[in-house]
């Protein structure tokens, strides 16, 4: 069985991101393989744990990776401020005789946006709505580059490691099986600090946020890096209720059209032409988004990464750019229009190097300062006697369920087939016990007789 091959047959999918299928992702030749461990948002330690503790798997990986996709440069890019886990790599390397490229990059956000890191290690824009691969780059992330060295040895994808900080008495990293409890994955943490408190699953600046109810019901998939518990009363947690509406109307009335969103925007300083400040202006004199869905300026939306650098960090006037950008682009799809990939080549404006926004400032900005100079290296095993499996963790299709309710299975059998010909990511088993029950998820209850 070829390595592509083997892939596919664990299910990879990206394990840092929207969750691409890697079997796809991989399927090509470049130049330049980059594998991604910047660990872009702030607080979670899972890459640098990996890095530091896998270090030779890591690399034997890449090497694989690399022959793959015929690359002659192979790069590993974390943060000069990794100094710890830069040295077990470059330890590593020089004990399997690796070619790998060590690259160190500032301590900014977004480092870890593939089309930024691609910029920093090649010199080189990817185009706007365009994928490294149009400049000759395949990036992966340090967690799926672990996950390829597993599948070499046959061993599918069923266990994440992430991140548990924020208000927990110990915050730690953890391996988790998937479809665990979050609340498991806490616990191992030592439990919440706070009272009252919400559960951010992902990252401080991208991740999602849910109140500890609604988390009870959230579960561990392939593509969840980190969970940080935050106060109620943190920036961050305020933010998230304010209303779509409200946001909206902020844009209308609020903007003074100071173009900071967009002198700060890490896409405009690709750049790509996505200016936030001229979307909000032509939102403020728009009578409904009917009437601009068309117009050049609100289409430029499609190509914002949501990296949210616009509204924690840039607006001096508590607007919501990036919230205004996401409910854009539901409207512009549901209108059927896309932002075409233009022809030609982009180049970072000079002025990037000095634009870029320091990601200890923006933990200040969330409220979540005093969780950033967290040492975080234990890890901690989530063993919970029941997983709920959800059949769709990745771009593409769901998967087709392979198992019954009353069956036995195993960990690492398969228990949701990508269709034939479809994008998607096979999905296996857990733990060990008895399939309880089949729908979205496939649940698994251990040591059931």
């Amino acid at each position: 069985m070829s390595l592509l091959e083997q892939i596919r047959a664990a299910g990879i999918a990206g394990c840092g991101g929207a969750g691409f299928p890697t079997h796809v992702k991989l399927a090509c030749k470049v130049q330049c393989l980059i594998v991604n461990g910047a660990e872009c948002e702030p607080l979670l330690r899972t890459d640098r744990y990996l890095m530091k503790h896998k270090a030779k798997e890591l690399l034997l990986a890449t090497a694989m990776v690399a022959d793959l996709v015929g690359a002659s440069r192979r790069v590993i890019a974390l943060k000069s401020s990794y100094t710890d886990e830069a040295l077990a790599l470059k330890t590593a390397a020089a004990e399997l005789g690796s070619p790998v490229e060590i690259f160190l990059l500032k301590n900014f956000y977004p480092a870890g946006d593939e089309q930024v890191m691609v910029c920093d290690v090649t010199g080189k824009s990817v185009p706007p709505s365009g994928i490294p691969l149009d400049v000759g780059v395949v990036v992966a992330n340090v967690a799926t580059m672990c996950a390829v060295y597993e599948a070499s040895l046959g061993k599918p994808l069923t266990h994440k490691y992430l991140t548990v900080t924020g208000e927990v008495a110990n915050p730690v990293v953890v391996h988790a099986p998937l479809g665990a409890p979050l609340s498991e994955c806490i616990a191992q943490a030592g439990g919440a600090t706070c009272e009252d408190c919400r559960i951010l699953v992902g990252g401080p600046m991208m991740g999602k946020l849910f109140t500890a109810q609604e988390a009870q019901n959230q579960v561990v998939t392939k593509t969840t890096s980190g969970i940080v518990v935050v106060p109620a009363w943190a920036a961050l947690a305020q933010a998230s209720n304010l209303p779509l509406h409200g946001a909206l109307k902020r844009a209308k009335v609020a903007c003074v059209q100071c173009a900071t969103c967009t002198e700060m925007c890490p896409r405009f300083l690709l750049g790509h032409p996505l200016r936030p400040h001229l979307v909000m202006r032509k939102l403020a004199y728009a009578p409904d988004l009917s009437h601009v869905l068309k117009d050049e300026d609100i289409r430029q939306a499609l190509i914002c990464s949501e990296c949210g650098v616009c509204e924690v960090y840039a607006c001096p006037m508590g607007i919501a750019p990036r919230r205004v950008n996401v409910h854009l682009k539901g409207e512009l799809a549901k209108a059927g229009i896309s932002y075409p990939k233009p022809e030609g080549s982009f180049a970072p404006p000079p002025e990037r190097e000095y634009r870029r926004t320091p990601t200890k400032r923006i933990t200040y900005r969330l409220g979540l300062e005093k969780y950033y100079d967290y040492q975080i290296d234990a890890l901690k095993e989530v063993q919970p006697n029941r997983v709920e499996i959800p059949l769709k963790q990745h771009i593409g299709v769901p998967c087709t369920p392979t198992v019954e309710p009353g069956g036995s299975v195993t960990c690492g059998q398969i228990i949701g087939a990508c269709p034939e010909n479809a994008l998607g990511a096979n999905i296996h088993a857990s733990i060990s016990g008895r399939v309880v029950a089949v729908g979205n998820c496939v649940v698994i209850e251990r040591g059931r007789p």
